[in-house]
């Protein structure tokens, strides 16, 4: 005999995957859902790109001294 926890435990789960898969479904016919992906993607993007060129043109010397702050107490 199956106990009513466990049964509920297994409905539970398989409405967690039900659940998700209609997500997805849904999102996949979502037109220009793809943009979402380009645009996040190109935000991250510029975002490294500007982190890239202050690294290189920031000051030595401040990066020094930032870089022994863990070091001093």
């Amino acid at each position: 005999m199956v106990s009513n926890e466990s049964t509920l435990t297994i409905h539970k789960i398989q409405l967690r995957k039900t659940t998700t898969m209609k997500f997805i479904n849904y999102l996949e016919k979502i037109t220009g859902v793809n943009i979402y992906a380009v645009s996040s993607f190109s935000i991250f993007f510029v975002f490294f790109l500007l982190m890239v060129l202050w690294a290189w043109k920031a000051d030595k010397k401040m990066i020094e001294e930032i870089s022994r702050i863990p070091l001093e107490n």
